[in-house]
């Protein structure tokens, strides 16, 4: 069993349970992966397993280390998008070159999942951290500002970390504790209930769930 499976985000839908209840839900390409690299305890100080996304990459897309890498430690191309998974005392012991396929989950399984979140550009206070702003009234002139970010004589400066506007979105973001809706082995899919983080197209990692 490994601990997890890479794969990109195809969309959202919505599926009917057998009692008639709609649950909104995420299609998840998963696979097919490759092991790239092993790590031990003995040689590396931890346990851990470096897995490959297998896709049709052009061969200049992947840069001449990469490619290195990959043909040394597993002896594959065309995988651009690694991740390393810690190993827990129950997974399998993988080697290069093992394949990762979408049949290792099953329906009602738990997994949390990692993106990149949506880039959403420079945004301000509102948007960004969800401030009240204030009245929207006829004469008011504090709408969507900030407000007070520091004393003028005590602190005197402005604390690091203030919430301000600023860049908001693609930042690594994780859903935990998803359902397996269905697994189709034929098409490596994997529905998974609820938001997945990140735009359609954008490469997600599929663990299982840690609590």
């Amino acid at each position: 069993m490994s601990p997890g499976i890479l794969g990109k985000k195809i969309g959202m839908t919505q599926v009917f349970r057998a009692d008639g209840q709609v649950v909104p839900v995420t299609l998840l390409k998963a696979g097919p992966c490759v092991v790239v690299q092993t790590k031990t305890p003995v040689a590396d100080g931890y346990g851990a397993v470096q897995l490959g996304l297998m896709e049709f990459v052009k061969p200049r897309r992947i840069n001449r280390p990469l490619t290195g890498h990959l043909k040394r430690h597993a002896g594959v191309e065309g995988v651009r998008f690694l991740r390393e998974l810690r190993l827990r005392p129950d997974d399998d012991d993988l080697k290069p070159g093992d394949r990762v396929l979408v049949d290792q989950f099953k329906p009602a399984d738990k997994v949390d999942v990692t993106g990149i979140s949506k880039g959403r550009g420079f945004a301000g206070v509102v948007k960004r951290h969800h401030f009240r702003g204030g009245d929207a009234t006829h004469g008011s002139m504090f709408h969507r500002a900030p407000g007070s970010i520091g004393g003028s004589s005590y602190p005197s400066r402005v604390w690091p970390g203030q919430r301000m506007a600023g860049h908001m979105g693609t930042q690594r973001v994780t859903v935990r504790n998803l359902e397996i809706i269905e697994v189709n082995t034929e098409d490596n899919v994997l529905v998974v209930k609820g938001a997945v983080p990140g735009p359609n197209g954008g490469y997600v990692v599929v663990r299982r769930a840690k609590r």
